[in-house]
């Protein structure tokens, strides 16, 4: 990065530096460009084949029936109305 692109961003951001912040700015702004250069080197193609996310059928639970709570406590708040519950409103 050169001093003319980092004048044309510090306009565009409204910014102010001091020289010597310009140079610090400068400096730092390189460096991340450069880790973004390094970065860009990697290949990061997704491979479903390397991620080991296998999950066994055994490991999974057991799915058991249980009891549910009563229809009646469910809807004690309800009013039926054309086939739909409709619960009260508890938010303006």
């Amino acid at each position: 990065m050169d001093i003319a692109t980092l004048d044309h961003i510090c306009r565009l951001s409204k910014l102010n530096f001091t020289e010597e912040e310009q140079q610090k700015a400068l400096a730092e702004m390189s460096d991340i460009i450069a880790l973004m250069d390094t970065i860009k080197e990697y290949d990061i193609t997704y491979d479903d084949t390397k991620d080991h996310n296998e999950i066994r059928y055994d490991d999974l639970r057991r799915d058991i029936p249980a009891p549910s709570f009563p229809t009646e406590k469910l809807q004690q708040n309800t009013s039926p109305r054309d086939n739909c519950y409709v619960v009260p409103k508890m938010m303006e």
